[in-house]
């Protein structure tokens, strides 16, 4: 800051729940035990994470000079921006809040956007690009993963921005200032002092890094799992032996090793008319896309998922249950009766998928969805229950149709890799449109049975790979298909 500058002018950008407020509160509170004037408005987003509540805080000295203090930040006259999460600090850049006499203090975690998980594609904000922009832009730059520091300290994250903002020292206040403050309030004061000395200790080794961690591959265990890495050092070309080691890991977890073994299998078809293009791009991405589409989510699955003690163990830590308190978990479950029709054995889920009379008599049931709680003993032996049917997934009705249709995807790229290596890598990226269950699962089908008729009908063309690319990205990018429709009508039109 300015040495003449006696205002000090700090925004706050926080999640609902992660207590933005209290850490305003407390940064008033320490102005006034310390001879400056203080005041705090905020400017609530929408909902807890579509926009996070802007804290706006302006310290003055206490003199005889009665200053007036503004309501809300000017782009360009920020002191300090403190964001609880990496987005909200591309957000504060965004809106010229960070400038160079700025010192942003920043979570490097990200608690995603109902924009990002909702899009059909990947829509994940690219953490790489926020930090570049943060050491651009501001004067100085303190990130760390403050949501680690919470879950090993049991503190919100909240005295952990308070311990970074006394370590950061931008404000003219010692560090017992701010530990009297907070002992001051007489709330979880163990464990918000244990987050301030994190925070404060994290500010001496700043590290602008995204929390993509770099994970070593995973080692086997079993001699199942032996056999099917050496599977995979001998028959697939190295730039896909990672992606295929997490696709074997997902299947056994999904089904067996005799579906991972499949698995490989198919993927030896791809590497085997792998010309080599772009690094074997081609049997890469089809190690991840074919493991995708192999672990379908189905009614198994999301039952099996639902009971984990993994998930519970999740849950319990995430919500910080003490030893005297008891979890309770209600789900919102919706499966239609195609869901049902789809666990039932081949046969008879074809039969009762197809009879009008008999999908009238049962619709009712599932008409509408329920508030399941999972910690009851009736609904987990009931998804417990479910779950186990997964020994005997490969009998019924959705794993045939899936099993048909990979099989179909798998020879239109083998095909058309002979000819066209860039069209068939844009059709193993194609399973992309595939994801989740029910209506959206259904949504996506379609979309990528209309991508592929395209890929198809113009394979002859030498534009054909830029055609199933611009069309994938329209069918990823609207959710209601109008993109999709409007480019598949131009192309017949210019025809």
């Amino acid at each position: 800051m300015d040495s003449e500058r006696k205002r000090i002018t700090i925004a706050i950008l926080a999640l609902g729940g992660q207590g933005g407020g209290v850490l305003a509160d407390w940064i008033v509170e320490l102005a006034g035990h310390n001879a400056y004037l203080g005041q705090a408005t905020s400017i609530a987003g929408v909902a807890q994470r579509t926009g996070a509540t802007v804290y706006y805080l302006e310290l003055f000295p206490d003199t005889d000079t009665q200053p007036v203090l503004a309501l809300m930040p000017v782009p360009g006259d920020v002191d300090v921006v403190i964001a609880s999460e990496l987005v909200e600090a591309g957000r504060a850049i965004l809106r010229g809040l960070v400038t160079a006499n700025t010192t942003l203090i920043a979570s490097t975690h990200r608690v995603y956007s109902i924009a990002e998980k909702s899009a059909m594609g990947d829509g994940i904000q690219k953490d790489e690009r926020i930090v570049a922009a943060a050491l651009k832009h501001a004067g100085r730059f303190i990130a760390f993963n403050m949501d680690a520091e919470c879950e090993r300290t049991k503190s919100m994250i909240s005295a952990v921005m308070f311990g970074a903002l006394a370590g950061s020292g931008v404000l003219p206040f010692p560090r017992a200032a701010f530990e009297e403050t907070i002992r001051a309030t007489g709330m979880a004061v163990k464990a918000n002092l244990s987050g301030f000395e994190a925070g404060y200790a994290a500010t001496e080794r700043p590290k602008a890094q995204t929390e993509r961690d770099k994970r070593e591959r995973p080692q086997p265990t079993t001699s199942a799992g032996r056999a099917l890495a050496a599977r995979i050092a001998a028959e697939l070309p190295r730039p896909a032996y990672d992606l295929a080691t997490e696709g074997v890991r997902r299947l056994m977890d999904y089904q067996d090793d005799r579906y991972a073994h499949l698995y490989l299998d198919r993927l030896k078809t791809i590497r085997d008319v792998d010309s080599g293009y772009g690094d074997h791009a081609l049997t890469s991405e089809a190690a991840r896309y074919l493991a995708l589409w192999m672990s379908y989510e189905d009614a198994i699955r999301v039952a099996d998922l639902k009971t984990r003690t993994s998930r519970f163990a999740r849950v319990r830590d995430e919500v910080q249950l003490s030893s005297s308190q008891l979890l309770g978990v209600t789900e919102y479950m919706h499966p239609r009766i195609e869901e049902i029709c789809d666990t039932l054995p081949r046969a008879l889920g074809a039969a009762v998928s197809s009879s009008k009379a008999t999908r009238r008599l049962l619709g009712g049931f599932f008409s509408r969805g329920r508030y399941v709680k999972t910690t009851s003993i009736g609904w987990f032996l009931v998804l417990h229950a479910l779950a186990s049917l997964r020994r005997w997934r490969r009998g019924t009705l959705r794993y045939h149709k899936e099993q048909a249709r990979i099989e179909k995807w798998i020879e239109l790229v083998v095909r058309t890799a002979s000819i066209d290596p860039p069209a068939a890598l844009e059709i193993v990226e194609c399973q992309r449109l595939i994801k989740g269950y029910g209506a959206t699962f259904e949504h996506g089908l379609r979309n990528y049975e209309a991508v592929i008729g395209l890929a198809q009908k113009f394979r002859a063309r030498p534009d054909c790979a830029a055609i199933i690319r611009t069309a994938r990205e329209a069918a990823l990018d609207d959710e209601n298909g109008e993109a999709l429709s409007a480019m598949t009508a131009g192309i017949a039109g210019a025809m």
